[in-house]
């Protein structure tokens, strides 16, 4: 009797000590993504939008909407980017006739960038999706454990050049499991959490490479109207413009395109000088007042570009 008992308590052990290493192996994986960006960030922000995820698999319509939702979770954790909301950027590719998900092409990237004032678009797909159920049953312990695997693939396109700056593939394993001692314990059945912890594992691989990515491109904002000496940018606190802050102004001229894809490479610009920020515009913050401080060229106009001051 008391041989079958210090069994028992082994078999029991055993599982408790399997059921938490896996636990905690899950919540270090994430953990280690987000680490680096748990300081509150102090900088210039970039306009992203990330457009609803096609979902390749059979497994169920919903995955795209729930790849995409994590993923701006994961950006706007980061205190780099603001995020457009997909509302308005599906608004927009609806009123432009334009696909409302799915691998954004150049010329859409390029109009709708233009429209919102992105720095960049985020398109993906989920490839591969599945959950199998493995299972034991001994006399006295009985274990069930889910297992989920993702594989999705992104791609980031520069809304001025619409060329492919970062595109890669992850995947993300999830399990999920449940055992009972002597009958005692949970024994539930499918745990849909795991579809989004799958997701989520593959998501934030990317994470760290589309902050290096979207930051390598200048921070631009434009101007979008100028009365008397004052200047309004579409640029404010929100997206960490201070007051104090100088930008140099340029005017966007011909376009420079790739003869060989026909891409935008860039624009011919002239230096117009450069103004201060004098105080944030409207409620929210998203844009500012600035005056004149440096004249180099004709006066500042509508749609002409600002870069912060080296």
């Amino acid at each position: 009797m008391k041989r079958i008992l210090s069994l028992i308590v082994i078999a029991g052990l055993g599982t408790a000590c399997a059921t938490r290493t896996t636990s905690r192996h899950k919540q270090t994986a994430s953990a280690n993504v987000t680490k680096r960006y748990d300081s509150k960030y102090v900088g210039p922000k970039r306009r992203i939008g990330v457009v609803d995820f096609v979902n390749k698999t059979a497994y169920g319509s919903r995955l795209g909407s729930a790849a995409s939702d994590i993923l701006v979770t994961e950006l706007v954790k980061t205190g780099r980017f603001v995020v457009v909301e997909r509302d308005k950027l599906n608004k927009i590719l609806g009123e432009q006739k334009l696909q409302a998900s799915g691998a954004i092409d150049a010329r859409t990237a390029v109009k709708v960038g233009k429209i919102l004032g992105l720095d960049a678009i985020v398109t993906g797909s989920i490839s591969e999706f599945g959950v199998k159920k493995e299972g034991s049953e001994y006399v006295i312990v009985q274990s069930k454990r889910q297992v989920a695997e993702a594989v999705v693939d992104i791609r980031i396109v520069d809304a001025e050049t619409g060329q492919i700056i970062y595109a890669d593939s992850g995947t993300g394993i999830a399990k999920n499991k449940k055992g009972s001692f002597l009958g005692l314990g949970g024994r539930g059945g499918y745990d849909e959490t795991i579809e989004g912890k799958a997701l989520r594992q593959a998501i934030v691989q990317f994470i760290e490479n589309i902050v290096s990515q979207v930051s390598k491109r200048p921070w631009t904002c434009r101007i979008a109207g100028v009365k008397g000496d004052s200047v309004y940018l579409n640029a404010g606190p929100n997206m960490g413009i201070e007051t104090g802050q100088e930008l140099d102004c340029f005017s966007l001229g011909k376009k420079i395109m790739d003869p060989t894809t026909g891409l935008v490479l860039g624009h011919e610009e002239e230096p117009l000088g450069s103004v201060r920020v004098t105080g944030p515009l409207g409620v929210s913050g998203e844009g500012s007042i600035a005056r004149v401080v440096k004249q180099t060229g004709r006066r500042p106009r509508a749609k002409d570009i600002c870069r912060i001051a080296n």
